[in-house]
C-alpha cells in the first residue's frame, strides 16, 4: 500500500509539476519560438484539452484492460512526452507535446484513483485518496520554484527546464513495474482465483478480502453511467467537480490584480504563497476526512465560498486588504472541498465503471477549468467585476445545492456499500 500510494502521489506531483513549470519559462519560450498570442493561448490550453480527451479514454481503457497495465502505460506516456520537450523546435511541436502530456494527466486521474480506492482499507481510504491533491499542489509549487530559480541562476534553455519533468517521470515508471492488479477488477472479470490470491496478500484484514467477493462479474458501458441506478451518481460526481474548479480558476484570475497591489503578482512570493494556502486547506481535509466524514467537508465549505464570492461581487469600493482577506479565505475553503474531488469518484462508482465514471467526471471538470480560465477576462471587461463574481458565486451555490442533495457519507464504509448508486 505504501508503494502504491508513493507512486500514485508521485504521479500527481508530476501532474502539478508539468502544469506549473511552463509558467516561469513562457516569456523566454515565446521570444525564442516567436510565438503569437494565439499560439501562446493554444499551448497553454493544450494540457486542458489533453485532460479532456485522456480522462474518459483512460477510464474506458482501465475498466476494459485492467488497472495494472494502464497504470504503467500512462506513466510511459509521461516519460515519452517529457523527453520530447528537450527537442521542441516549433509552436506546433510544443502544442502537440503538451497535448500528449495532458492526455497522460487525464489518464492518471481515471486510472490512479480507482486503483487506490480498490486497495485502500476503508478506515484510511479518504485520506489516502486526498493525499493525491496535496501532491498536486506540492508539485505545482516545486515547479514554480525550480523554474524561477533555474532561469535566475543558470543559462539552461527553456527546453531543458521543461524537460526536467523527465527526472520525475522515469523513476516513477520504474517504480510501477510489478505492482499487482486490482483484486476487485479481477473478480469483476471472473478471474476469482487471481483476485483472492492478491487480496489475501495485500488487503489489510479478512473483512476487506470478503468484501472483494461481493463484486458482481458484469461489464460496464458508457450508458451505465446514465442508467436508472447510476445517473444520480454521475450527476453528483461530475457536477460537484465542475462547480468546484470553475469558481477556483475564476477567482484565481481575478485575485492576480489584487495581489499586484502588494507586489506579489507574477513572482515567486505570489505563486508559492497562494499554493501554500491551498496546501493548508488540503492538509486540514486530509487530517479530518476519515474522522468527521465527507459531507461536512463538502457541503458547508461550498456554501461559505458562495457567500464569499457574493460579498466580493457586491461590496463595491471594498478596501484592497478586505478583498485580499476574502480571496485568501476562498482559497483556503475551496481547497478543503476541492480535495473531495479526488475521493468521491473512486468511492461512488461501481468497479465495472469506476475508471470510466472517474474519467467522465474529470473531463466535465476540465470544461469548468477552461471556462474559468478563458471566459473570465472577457466577463471582467464586458460585464464588470460585480457580475463576474456573482456568476462565480452562483456556480459555487449550484455545487453546494447539488452536494446538499446528493453527496453521500462514505466514511468507514466498504466499496460494496459506497458504490451501489446514490439514491
Amino acid at each position: 500500500m505504501r508503494r502504491l500510494i508513493l507512486v500514485l502521489t508521485g504521479g500527481m506531483l508530476l501532474d502539478g509539476y508539468i502544469l506549473g513549470i511552463i509558467g516561469p519559462v513562457t516569456g523566454t519560450m515565446s521570444a525564442d519560438l516567436g510565438l503569437t498570442s494565439l499560439w501562446e493561448g493554444l499551448i497553454a490550453a493544450a494540457a486542458l484539452l489533453g485532460i479532456f480527451v485522456g480522462s474518459p479514454l483512460g477510464g474506458w481503457a482501465t475498466d476494459k484492460f485492467g488497472r495494472k497495465p494502464m497504470f504503467l502505460v500512462d506513466m510511459g506516456l509521461f516519460v515519452l512526452a517529457s523527453g520530447l520537450q528537450f527537442f521542441a523546435d516549433s509552436a506546433l511541436h510544443l502544442f502537440l507535446i503538451r497535448l500528449l502530456m495532458g492526455i497522460a494527466i487525464g489518464g492518471e486521474y481515471a486510472i490512479g484513483f480507482p486503483l487506490v480506492a480498490e486497495f485502500a482499507p476503508a478506515r484510511l481510504r479518504g485520506r489516502l485518496l486526498a493525499l493525491t491533491v496535496f501532491a498536486w499542489y506540492v508539485g505545482f509549487m516545486i515547479a514554480f520554484l525550480v523554474g524561477h530559480l533555474l532561469l535566475a541562476t543558470t543559462d539552461l534553455s527553456w527546453r531543458v527546464i521543461l524537460g526536467s519533468s523527465t527526472l520525475i517521470a522515469v523513476p516513477l515508471f520504474l517504480a510501477r513495474i510489478g505492482l499487482p492488479e486490482s483484486p476487485r477488477w479481477l473478480w469483476a472479470h471472473d478471474r476469482r482465483a487471481e483476485a483472492l490470491a492478491i487480496a489475501q496478500g495485500y488487503m489489510e484484514n479478512s473483512s476487506e478480502v470478503a468484501d472483494v467477493e461481493h463484486e458482481d462479474p458484469c461489464k460496464g458501458t458508457f450508458g451505465t453511467l446514465f442508467s436508472r441506478q447510476y445517473w444520480r451518481t454521475t450527476l453528483f460526481a461530475s457536477g460537484f467537480w465542475f462547480c468546484a474548479v470553475t469558481p477556483y480558476f475564476a477567482i484565481a484570475t481575478f485575485a492576480d490584480s489584487v495581489l499586484a497591489k502588494y507586489g506579489l503578482s507574477g513572482g515567486i512570493a505570489g505563486g508559492v504563497g497562494l499554493s501554500a494556502l491551498s496546501v493548508a486547506g488540503v492538509t486540514l481535509a486530509i487530517l479530518l476526512i476519515d474522522r468527521v466524514g465527507r459531507r461536512v467537508l463538502t457541503v458547508p465549505p461550498q456554501w461559505l465560498c458562495c457567500v464569499i464570492l457574493a460579498v466580493i461581487g457586491l461590496w463595491a469600493g471594498a478596501p484592497p486588504i478586505a478583498v485580499l482577506v476574502l480571496f485568501f479565505a476562498f482559497s483556503f475553503f475551496t481547497a478543503i472541498y476541492g480535495t473531495l474531488t479526488s475521493v468521491y469518484p473512486g468511492e461512488v462508482f461501481a468497479t465495472e465503471i469506476r475508471g470510466l465514471g472517474t474519467g467522465f467526471s474529470a473531463a466535465v471538470s476540465r470544461i469548468g477549468a477552461a471556462l474559468g480560465t478563458f471566459l473570465l477576462p472577457w466577463s471582467m471587461t464586458n460585464l464588470g467585476t460585480t457580475v463576474s463574481m456573482l456568476i462565480a458565486a452562483a456556480i459555487a451555490g449550484i455545487g453546494a445545492a447539488l452536494s446538499q442533495w446528493l453527496a453521500p457519507e462514505t466514511k468507514g464504509k466498504n466499496l460494496t456499500e459506497t458504490s451501489v448508486g446514490i439514491t
